[in-house]
């Protein structure tokens, strides 16, 4: 049974303050299936386009999950005494995850890998899969019963400020890829106008460019 407490099936489970950060789970999940689905399908011909579409990607994943190492589980260890046994239960070491990816881009750097990027693609799937179902169901809880709305969103302003500016230009437009649109404006109106405004036209636009690819071959 899935925890309540989960972004699998979308974010109105989730306390407004999370939804942000569920979203990214989201788009983790959303583009693994879209990388499975495309996987089969590419050619020397589109694969530029995907291996393009896949740094981002990458990107993005190996960011947040560095943000996490570095700005959320350290924040919790100081603000919630309970976190320490939680964290030695809750499977936060990436690097399965990481070697997963890795494999994805040997295969992405040369056409030739593309015979083996299927499974490649199904075990990266996997992997992240089962690791955000296993890090939602330990860390839920504890964003929404031990930290006030204020502590979070402080916390969550560091995570947001420790983007590099490529996972920056690009993070707006791809948690919001497919989003509830009620979802959409009740998280984009806690991003400063200018940003949410740039982030709806220019990057979006470039977003765009970047997915399109992909979805030709889905």
């Amino acid at each position: 049974m899935r925890p309540a407490m989960s972004s699998e099936n979308g974010v109105h489970s989730l306390p407004e303050h999370l939804r942000a950060f569920a979203l990214m789970h989201v788009g983790m999940r959303r583009d693994a299936q879209r990388l499975v689905d495309a996987a089969p399908n590419a050619t020397p011909g589109t694969h530029s386009g995907l291996n393009s579409w896949w740094r981002q990607l990458h990107d993005v994943i190996d960011w947040h999950h560095h943000s996490e190492d570095e700005v959320l589980w350290p924040s919790l260890r100081a603000l919630v005494p309970e976190f320490d046994a939680i964290e030695r239960e809750m499977l936060h070491d990436h690097s399965a995850l990481e070697e997963s990816m890795a494999q994805v881009s040997a295969n992405m750097r040369r056409s030739t890998g593309l015979t083996a990027l299927a499974p490649a693609a199904h075990r990266f799937h996997q992997i992240l899969v089962d690791h955000l179902r296993h890090e939602e169901a330990a860390i839920f809880p504890v964003l929404a019963g031990h930290l006030t709305v204020a502590q979070y969103l402080s916390i969550e302003q560091r995570i947001i400020g420790s983007a590099p500016p490529r996972v920056m230009s690009y993070l707006q437009p791809w948690m919001f890829d497919d989003a509830d649109p009620a979802v959409i404006r009740q998280v984009g109106a806690g991003i400063p106008t200018p940003l949410r405004l740039l982030g709806n036209t220019v990057l979006k636009m470039r977003y765009q460019r970047t997915v399109d690819p992909v979805l030709a071959l889905i």
